[in-house]
């Protein structure tokens, strides 16, 4: 009984640590815009920041940005536009607790979503 006990409470926490290390989702992913204070051509530039607040990278990030638009340039190899969605960091990891920041000049601000990612490894 005692061994049924103990395999039992293996199990669960065993669960529990698998479940605590794989529950990220894009759920994970915070953007943040904020405006910098600049303005190129009578528009404001927007400082943007994704946060991944997992403990596990997140790949193949791809936001939604439908119709964006920027007066600059942005590094495509931060931020790549493809008609509505614009992929992050060239599909590379973007680590656990990890940011990436970019700017852009256009009015009014985009809202930008995370659609997909590809999950892992985990700390």
């Amino acid at each position: 009984m005692e061994t049924t006990f103990r395999s039992l409470i293996s199990i669960i926490l065993l669960t529990l640590a698998v479940k605590e290390s794989y529950g990220c989702s894009l759920n994970n992913i915070t953007i943040g815009t904020t405006r910098s204070g600049r303005e190129i051509k009578d528009m404001p530039e927007w400082n943007v920041v994704v946060i991944n607040n997992c403990n596990c990278t997140q790949s193949s990030l791809v936001l939604s940005c439908v119709g964006f638009k920027t007066l600059e340039p942005v590094d495509p190899s931060i931020f790549l536009v493809r008609n509505n969605t614009c992929l992050l960091i060239k599909g590379n990891p973007l680590p656990a607790f990890g940011t990436v920041n970019f700017s852009y000049v256009w009015y009014p601000p985009f809202i930008m979503r995370p659609t997909s990612s590809v999950i892992g490894p985990c700390k």
